[in-house]
């Protein structure tokens, strides 16, 4: 494993590559053919981490990496009438968090998990990394920042957070992560939305995250989340996913990323909300739809693709998962779904919702059955099985 770095190994220039392959604690060559602004050094362990987050196959990550305020609704919607009631001092919240994730990261099991991804103030202030890597499970840090309206676009948004990006990685990678995620929240409406400008800003600045979560020496994983709140039908959501993601690995090129040290992380195609096929698509039209994106628009050097729950219902995600895992496994040799690659999940809600229900009443040991039972879960449909 590279060793840790610390806050004097920074360059000067932040846009400069920090002087990782120099050190002669670090060996390792990659196997793949590297353009000349790559180390082979940093290339192999960015390579090794990708697929040590998807292989062996089955296991997922497990998305932790909401603000504080996202926190403290979950906590809230998972409580009884008079808890909700309790007003918490704001020094009460930030313990309350704290409490939280290291219950949760103490119960998710290690055979099932590969890696977590935390919010800046759990790595950094919490400083609850050792908790996950002592048990083998690679640790992530959410890179993105807010969102703010796309000019002449409002219902579609821009994210923040390239201001000092690589100094905030390399700070995340000498707190110990290896990983790093970027969410750009894609809107998708039966006609009209996305927008051009929209597409083209998400796909840059997607991109212009992996190349410098890279120079960082931190693993990207690229989330274009097409969101279906609104009336896109299967066909129209399947068209936009594979419009952003053709998009992101167009300017990934451009910006001379190196594909093999990446994960990809979108959702799943689907109806809209309001589309009236929302209450009866399948999920073996979901999977097929998924796989037929992949194919087309993933590049075979992608190490992974690690789906996002979205705010489904724990059933309906991984019932999708195992529904195109099981379509890949049946793919005969000559189907283009027979050469994807690992289809796993980063799932949130997905994973900790019952959870922290159990939490916030009190009980540790409902706490870990649950984490037991979804990430298990997980872990099958991952394989294209049901729990």
């Amino acid at each position: 494993m590279l060793p840790p770095l610390t806050t004097s190994s920074f360059p000067t220039n932040l846009f400069s590559t920090p002087d990782l392959h120099s050190r002669s604690q670090i060996e390792g060559k990659a196997d793949v053919f590297l353009r000349p602004n790559h180390s082979s050094a940093v290339a192999s362990k960015l390579i090794e981490t990708a697929r040590e987050l998807v292989y062996p196959r089955g296991k997922g990550i497990y998305a932790t990496d909401e603000t504080p305020e996202a926190i403290a609704v979950v906590l809230h919607d998972a409580a009884d009438e008079d808890v909700k009631q309790k007003q918490w001092t704001e020094d009460e919240e930030r313990d309350r968090r704290r409490r939280w994730r290291e219950a949760a990261y103490n119960a998710i099991p290690s055979e099932y998990i590969s890696g977590v991804i935390l919010f800046s103030e759990t790595l950094l202030d919490f400083h609850l990394a050792p908790l996950l890597s002592d048990r083998g499970i690679i640790v992530g840090i959410r890179a993105n920042g807010e969102l703010r309206p796309l000019p002449n676009s409002p219902e579609e948004f821009l994210v923040q957070g390239q201001d000092n990006l690589l100094r905030d990685l390399q700070a995340a990678r000498a707190a110990g992560a290896r990983f790093s995620k970027w969410r750009a929240p894609i809107a998708c409406t039966a006609t009209g939305l996305p927008t051009e400008a929209g597409l083209d800003a998400h796909a840059e600045t997607l991109a212009q995250y992996a190349a410098v979560s890279q120079e960082a020496g931190l693993v990207p994983v690229i989330e274009p989340d097409v969101e279906f709140k609104e009336d896109a039908d299967l066909a129209r959501s399947v068209e936009v996913h594979e419009w952003i993601i053709a998009r992101i690995y167009a300017r990934c090129r451009a910006h001379g990323v190196l594909l093999e040290g990446t994960l990809l992380k979108p959702s799943f195609p689907q109806p809209g909300l309001k589309h009236a096929s929302r209450e009866t698509v399948t999920a073996e039209q979901i999977a097929l739809a998924t796989a037929t994106v992949i194919a087309r628009s993933v590049p075979s050097a992608v190490a992974g693709v690690v789906f996002l729950s979205g705010g489904l219902a724990p059933s309906i995600a991984t019932s999708y998962l195992a529904a195109v895992n099981a379509l890949v496994n049946a793919a005969p040799p000559e189907s283009p779904f027979s050469r994807l690659p690992p289809l796993s999940f980063s799932f949130g809600r997905a994973l900790q919702g019952d959870a922290a229900r159990h939490w916030v009443h009190g009980d540790d040991d409902k706490v870990k059955d649950t984490f037991e039972k979804w990430s298990r879960a997980c872990w099958l449909a991952a394989q294209g099985k049901q729990a």
